[in-house]
């Protein structure tokens, strides 16, 4: 896969996410407006002439989610929107995610108590960050030795959400040794995570099926990793929670019994295997 959508919100990062790398010509520049604030429009706009200023195509999708809309809801249609383009045009998204970004994530994941996951956020291997190891510091830096123009946000100063209270106290606080010191349990995390994705593959596959004796025979919290391994590969991704509760229904299903996963995705119970539909 060589083509490139490069989600670009107009703020800096994206901005020198857009500049700093040698993008192919046929790379697709996207922008999400989600109508949670009054200059949405205007970062758009914004967008659109810094994408045919580099030669690239714009695509954009307009909602109105509203300034009460969650940080998690306006994530969530996001990448929503970048992954029906991807798929469309059979590339591969780009984020302008850095260090700085990974370290809050960690933090928030921390707070909301994680399990062994949220060690390791943005590891999503579907997603390319070539900016990952960069500093918010670095990506100043090279907006200002490029003279480039962006869009301020000003909701990054809203401490209605969380991301942002997070930015303006802890990881402020934290000392360069300190966010290394994060830096280098997530690149460990990241490494682990990708061995447990292997062995859970082996032994679930890559289909609709699974045997029921996988989730049968096993304990917690095996036989939830290996639950929500399989939803996640069928197109179902499910919170732990969510996940201890569907594997409690479904062990006391009958052959042919169906559980709803989401408004689209059932799991049905068979005599020596589940599997989605």
């Amino acid at each position: 896969m060589n083509r490139y959508i490069l989600a670009v919100s107009g703020g800096i990062d994206s901005v020198v996410l857009l500049d700093m790398f040698d993008w192919p010509k046929d790379t697709i520049v996207a922008h999400y407006n989600h109508g949670i604030r009054p200059s949405a429009d205007d970062d758009c706009a914004f967008v659109e002439k810094l994408a045919h200023r580099y030669g690239f195509r714009f695509v954009s999708e307009r909602a109105a989610l509203g300034a009460q809309c969650s940080e998690e809801l306006a994530r969530r249609r996001r990448y929503d929107f970048l992954r029906r383009l991807a798929l469309e045009h059979n590339a591969e998204i780009v984020t302008a995610h850095h260090a700085d970004d990974c370290i809050e994530s960690i933090i928030i994941n921390c707070l909301r108590g994680t399990g062994w996951r949220g060690l390791a956020p943005f590891g999503n291997q579907e997603i390319f960050r070539p900016m990952q190891m960069l500093t918010k510091s670095d990506v100043y830096r090279y907006a200002a030795q490029h003279k480039l123009r962006f869009r301020l946000d000003q909701t990054n100063n809203d401490e209605h959400y969380l991301r942002n209270r997070i930015r303006q106290t802890v990881s402020k606080q934290l000392s360069a040794a300190q966010k290394e010191q994060l830096l280098n349990l997530y690149r460990r995390q990241v490494d682990l995570k990708a061995e447990i994705e292997d062995l859970l593959l082996q032994l679930v596959g890559g289909g609709k099926i699974m045997p029921r004796e996988l989730l049968d025979q096993t304990q917690a919290p095996e036989n939830i990793e290996l639950l929500r391994f399989f939803l996640r590969r069928n197109g179902c991704t499910v919170t732990l929670p969510q996940a201890e509760r569907c594997l409690r229904e479904i062990k006391k299903y009958s052959s042919g019994k169906k559980y709803s996963i989401d408004k689209t995705h059932f799991l049905v119970a068979g005599k020596h295997n589940y599997h989605i539909q």
